[in-house]
């Protein structure tokens, strides 16, 4: 006897994760080969480390020091050492770099992709796990090594089709440390205060503020604890926001910045791809030195169906104890992360999304005879095509039905009219479904054979390949 209705599972997802469809995929297989080009063209290599790190190994890289359990998912393992998913992936490369120190080549200058875990508060277009595209340098304090990567970044975005669409801003968090520490903010307010920052492009000025002081409540009923800032700090800090470069021209963090501003500038990427902006603020509390930020600066829909800015899709900085935590030696380190997923969406919204390669359903009209749909496959295959073969019980009919539902550009069928005469017949269904929406009845659409030709099965290739390129 088999379970009991009440025993078996409920098919649900856990809360802040999904599942992803092929276009998807197709999409991101896309995006991250043609920035692994770009990446690698500037010299970078690749590097992979595991999903799960020791715990104390993310030390100040979580995501709320007070709470270190909550911002990751940990488990504990059969030794009682506690291991933790990575929440970004610049904790695993301090961890690497540390630990293969004396053997790597200086600068070390990697790339690496992969997924990271938060267990934070999931909602529209947030997720618990998501994709991130990440470049580091290693070993260099120079400012070139930071104006490397904004120019390797900004190659990246215009090989993805977006040139004129973006923006990269620099800022500084020496720059920022000169301001909070001219408003006298405590040590222990200014992770806080960091994060409140961050999140000025989606609040406002008003969220802003009431993260600097008491708190805030969201639209939910959560509640956010502030700062804890008097009236007085929390201006100073808003001021930093709204100002203009120029404001701080004699601050030693500006002239750093003005040195990476030089470098770019020279190489031919003006303020109309990268520029100053006080404004940009990264939440992380690693960040030592310049930080930067892409934005995409097109419209789009939010999910109030207001139009906004679609905003960041990449990110990063200048993080000089990125080893120390481990050796105690302090090696000075730059980085950039690219949101993936949000960048996927980003190009979808703009209708530059790559498609899935265009795919050939061959029927089965013989059962016992499936072998040569099997071999036609295998030809189509061999000839860089991608094909299936239909392995269903369904009539033909069925798999007609079928291949629309698979999205298929073209049916082959082989009938045994067909294999008397040499031939096949092609059925376009990228066509057909465009015929089918102008036609006012079904027989009108019967009678028009404009997406059906039959052909020399000698040329099924040849046919083929350029019924693909009428598509």
């Amino acid at each position: 006897m088999g379970d009991s209705k009440q025993n078996r599972p409920k098919a649900r997802l856990p809360r802040g994760f999904r599942d992803r469809s092929q276009s998807e995929i197709a999409v991101e297989r896309a995006v991250l080969e043609t920035v692994r080009r770009v990446y690698e063209s500037y010299g970078f290599q690749p590097l992979e480390t595991p999903a799960f790190e020791y715990t104390d190994a993310l030390g100040k890289f979580l995501p709320d020091v007070d709470r270190p359990n909550e911002g990751v998912f940990s488990l504990q393992d059969d030794d009682g050492q506690w291991l933790s998913l990575r929440y970004d992936l610049t904790a695993p490369l301090a961890r690497y770099v540390a630990a293969n120190f004396q053997n790597l080549t200086k600068p070390f200058r990697r790339y690496q992709t992969g997924p990271v875990w938060r267990n934070e508060k999931p909602g529209p277009g947030r997720f618990r796990e998501f994709l991130q595209f990440d470049a580091d340098t290693v070993g260099s304090a120079s400012p070139s090594a930071d104006a490397e990567l904004l120019m390797m970044l900004s190659d990246a975005l215009e090989a993805l089709g977006l040139k004129g669409s973006y923006i990269i801003k620099l800022n500084s968090r020496k720059l920022l440390d000169t301001v909070m520490d001219g408003a006298a903010i405590a040590a222990g307010q200014r992770g806080t205060v960091l994060r409140a920052m961050d999140k000025f492009d989606r609040l406002g000025e008003a969220g802003v503020r009431a993260l600097l002081g008491e708190g805030r409540k969201d639209e939910s009923g959560d509640f956010t604890k502030g700062a804890g800032l008097s009236g007085d700090q929390a201006t100073q800090i808003m001021e930093l926001l709204a100002a203009k470069a120029g404001r701080y021209q004699d601050v030693p963090a500006m002239q750093e910045l003005l040195a990476i501003k030089t470098i770019v500038e020279q190489c031919g990427y003006g303020d109309d791809r990268i520029q100053i902006d006080t404004s940009i603020i990264r939440g992380l509390d690693y960040y030592t030195g310049p930080v930067f930020e892409a934005q995409l600066t097109f419209p789009v829909q939010n999910e109030a169906g207001e139009t906004v800015v679609f905003g960041s899709v990449a990110g990063g900085g200048r993080y000089d104890d990125l080893v120390a935590r481990f050796t105690g030696q302090q090696v000075p380190a730059t980085g950039v992360s690219i949101g993936v997923s949000r960048l996927i969406s980003a190009l979808s919204s703009r209708g530059l999304a790559a498609n899935p390669e265009p795919l050939v359903v061959v029927t089965v009209m013989d059962k016992a005879d499936a072998a040569s749909s099997f071999k036609m496959v295998a030809e189509l295959r061999a000839a860089g095509l991608k094909a299936e073969a239909y392995v269903g019980n369904g009539k033909f009919g069925d798999q007609m039905k079928y291949a629309d539902r698979r999205g298929a550009a073209i049916a082959v069928i082989e009938g045994g009219d067909e294999k008397a005469k040499g031939e096949v017949t092609l059925k376009d269904l990228a066509l057909g479904a465009e015929l089918a929406k102008s036609v006012e009845s079904r027989a009108a659409w019967t009678a028009n054979r404009q997406a059906q030709v039959a052909v020399k099965r000698a040329d099924l290739i040849a046919e083929i390949k350029k019924l693909l390129g009428r598509s």
